[in-house]
């Protein structure tokens, strides 16, 4: 029986692999599969996802004329030898771990390559006040050494979350690190009405939410109306009842004529910054995907920009780090609108560094993804 389950596994991972392309994400596949495998335990699925990350993760290290199981097994030997022992990925082997054009759109400091090789953390965000229960219930979690960051803690089990009742009740979502910072950088007070400019699936949403007490309003939009009704399930699970969904496109017409305390364009990127997480974006992202997206970015906060009062706030927040997407962005939209000014805002990793109007996250110190975050406030009268 054991070595049929060990068998069934190799052959979902071979699959996987197989069929992943620049256009099929290995993630998608990935979730789509053990959707199907219900029969799957939860640790053959954790194996599975395992070993398909591993595999691209380690891509460049693998002998490519071997059988595909000769190399998933040397990925995941790769990755044992990683967490045993760091020193066994030599400094002169890191450049492989990305793409050559890297180095054309941004600094890639060895350490930053280091961390793209060791396997992601999981990061839970509890509800208001709900942080000491969570851990509790769950066990296996542990606190970040950021003071600043009160809602966040790491899960090291191996339950599936997503059916526990705890999470069933709305007490924490799946949320990195970093994202979570972009919601305390927002700082969005209780009765104050926020616009998430690309929402997604709504977690920034929740968060917003979650921060003003359930008091105020958030406009949560997205050109995908399926993504929204996923933020409306997740919604109702948590009890977030303080805000209105609506399909936008990202055109110059708003999808409301309400002016705004605040706005967050947490816009499509590159995704740079979630390398570690999603190694197979590393070998599907183009060079061209970085000029490309940065104008889709610029072009978001000049529509938004009408939409905020004078006094309110914008935030630009990107899980990348390239140039072009980040300063680049910030930049173009500083010499377009004068009538807004940098507003200088704490870093939740590093509180007692002077505040700044741009902060640039790197994985390797905060534990989470890379993300770049800009801040402006509409200048009065």
């Amino acid at each position: 029986m054991e070595s049929e389950v060990t068998a069934t596994r190799m052959e979902l991972v071979e699959r996987i692999l197989s069929k992943a392309t620049p256009t099929i994400p290995a993630d998608l596949l990935l979730r789509q599969t053990l959707a199907r495998r219900k029969q799957l335990s939860r640790g053959d699925g954790a194996w599975v996802s395992r070993a398909v990350f591993s595999v691209f993760r380690w891509k460049p290290w693998l002998d490519a004329t071997t059988p595909l199981t000769a190399q998933i097994d040397q990925a995941l030997a790769l990755a044992d030898d990683l967490a045993i022992n760091p020193s066994s990925l030599p400094d002169v082997d890191l450049a492989k771990a990305v793409p050559a054009w890297t180095n054309e759109v941004m600094e890639t400091p060895g350490a930053w390559l280091r961390s793209l090789q060791a396997e992601p953390v999981l990061w839970l965000r509890t509800r208001m006040e709900q942080t000491a229960t969570v851990m509790e219930t769950l066990g296996n979690c542990d606190r970040p050494s950021f003071a600043a960051l009160p809602q966040a803690c790491r899960y090291d089990g191996q339950e599936d979350l997503f059916r526990h009742p705890i999470f069933q009740s709305g007490a924490f979502e799946i949320q990195d690190l970093a994202s979570q910072a972009v919601g305390l950088v927002c700082a969005p007070q209780s009765g104050e009405t926020w616009w998430d400019a690309c929402a997604g699936e709504g977690g920034k949403t929740l968060h917003l939410s979650d921060l003003m007490g359930g008091k105020g309003l958030v406009w949560s939009s997205d050109r995908a109306e399926w993504r929204l009704q996923r933020l409306k399930q997740r919604a109702a699970r948590s009890g977030c009842f303080n805000y209105r969904s609506v399909v936008w496109n990202g055109g110059p017409k708003p999808p409301t004529k309400t002016i705004f305390d605040g706005v967050l364009v947490d816009a499509p990127c590159s995704g740079i910054g979630t390398w570690g997480r999603n190694p197979h974006a590393r070998w599907s992202t183009r060079r061209e995907d970085v000029e490309e997206l940065a104008v889709v970015q610029r072009s978001l906060l000049d529509h938004v920009a009408g939409s905020i009062r004078p006094g309110g706030r914008l935030v630009y927040s990107v899980c990348t780090l390239s140039r072009a997407e980040t300063s680049g962005v910030a930049d173009a939209f500083m010499a377009a609108h004068p009538e807004f000014e940098p507003l200088d805002v704490v870093n939740p990793f590093a509180p007692e560094q002077p505040p700044s109007s741009r902060l640039l996250l790197w994985p390797q110190d905060t534990g989470g993804n890379g993300m770049f975050i800009a801040v402006w406030k509409r200048r009065e009268g």
